[in-house]
């Protein structure tokens, strides 16, 4: 169980102002001005957030979530790690790009692709295509594949997305994915894959982010936090029975050696996930550098470890201290929640009228009078790989101080 926050906790007054002195020194110490905003990674947080999802997998390899991370050094580090194993990708492109970069030889593409080029480069590459699995719920997601390739020669490896939502009353509760959501209709698809030349299946993917993905001991919404336990509770003992039953019709289609991978949860699931003995993998990324929707979890303390400076730029008045810029915003449903937070120092909170905007941000709070012109106000982005859409590069801090700086995606001229 998540410990409560004090203040000598990673959430605490106490740690947030030694993290502002930090990276005060580490901004010093540059030398020279930093363009804004400055993206930062405490790499003690995410090295210590490695090995406690490490810890929770209880030996289970941990696939990694690349549309968490988007820096490929980062990715590189993680994957040097014993307990990680292979990205899940978010598109073919990135997939390709990473496979050809030899960043890892082994990829899932997490959702399925109809982006043509793309797959008209993994149909001509043997090297590619028996590195890279494919994503597929349909069998127009084979159309497609077939759509850019004259000939089979090549075999494209395929895993099936198996609706992991909970089904009650009528109702389903969980990401609205895979239309597949009994054995009967897995085989189907599973048959129509193995009986079309040019296709390899090799697994299957359970993504149940309503256990993953949604905080469940949210200090100010204890009733509700109460409610999400039990749904989850409820849905990890369905889907149980229905991993079960898939893998079973699986098995006798291809038989065990077909069958290389079952991926399955994320960050906020890794022990639950890890515990079903169909599961294989267990996919993690925001778990790295826990960005704010990752902060209340009974399954594990967070430990943040992405942030991103502005600049003081205006005084409005005694108490309040405007900044230049802070309009990251995630994506999902709108809401307070998809805002970026004041971090350090301490005791900075965003306007109810203003919120994050685009070219300035006002904070209040007892903090925000002591604040002058040209300090830098850190924030924590509600998502984790999103922040890295916003910058070039990123510094990466061990202690007090800045040992280098990393490209991101955007950085390298990337956009996926």
């Amino acid at each position: 169980m998540a410990r409560s926050t004090g203040p000598g906790e990673p959430g605490g007054a106490a740690a947030r102002s030694h993290l502002w002195a930090r990276l005060d020194a580490a901004v010093r110490a540059l030398g020279e001005p930093a363009p804004t905003p400055l993206l930062v990674v405490d790499l003690d947080a995410f090295d210590a957030n490695a090995a406690d999802l490490e810890r929770r997998a209880g030996g289970t390899p941990l696939r990694l979530a690349s549309k968490s991370v988007r820096v490929p050094s980062l990715m590189t580090r993680a994957l040097a790690r014993d307990g990680f194993r292979g990205v899940l990708a978010y598109t073919l492109a990135e997939a390709l790009w990473l496979e050809e970069h030899e960043v890892t030889d082994d990829l899932l593409v997490a959702y399925p692709t109809v982006d043509r080029a793309a797959l008209g480069a993994l149909v001509v590459s043997p090297r590619a295509a028996a590195r890279i699995t494919l994503m597929v719920d349909d069998v127009a997601h084979l159309d497609a594949v077939d759509s850019v390739r004259s000939s089979r020669a090549v075999p494209v490896r395929v895993a099936i997305d198996v609706d992991a939502g909970l089904q009650a009353g009528g109702r389903h509760v969980g990401p609205k994915r895979s239309p597949l959501r009994d054995a009967e209709a897995v085989t189907a698809l599973a048959r129509e894959v193995v009986a079309r030349p040019g296709f390899t299946l090799v697994g299957a993917m359970t993504y149940e982010g309503q256990v993953a993905g949604v905080p469940d001991d949210v200090p100010s919404a204890r009733a509700r936090s109460l409610v999400v336990r039990r749904l989850k509770d409820a849905s990890l003992a369905q889907l149980a029975e229905r991993r079960r039953q898939v893998h079973a019709a699986l098995l006798d289609l291809v038989g065990p050696e077909g069958l290389e991978l079952w991926n399955a949860g994320g960050s906020g699931s890794v022990e639950t996930s890890a515990a079903d003995p169909v599961v294989t993998e267990v996919a993690a990324g925001s778990g790295l550098l826990v960005p704010t929707l990752f902060d209340h979890y009974r399954s594990f303390a967070p430990r943040p470890a992405a942030f991103f400076g502005l600049p003081v730029t205006r005084r409005p008045s005694a108490d309040v201290a405007t900044v230049h810029g802070g309009g990251l915003v995630a994506s999902g449903a709108a809401g307070p929640d998809r805002l970026p937070t004041p971090w350090a120092p301490p005791g900075l909170r965003l306007t109810g009228l203003e919120g994050a905007g685009e070219v300035q941000t006002p904070l209040v709070g007892p903090t925000a009078s002591m604040l002058s012109i040209g300090d830098l106000v850190w924030f924590r982005h509600a998502k984790a790989g999103e922040l890295f859409e916003h910058g070039r590069s990123v510094r990466l801090l061990a202690d007090d101080r800045f040992v280098e700086e990393v490209e991101t995606y955007r950085g390298l001229g990337l956009a996926f």
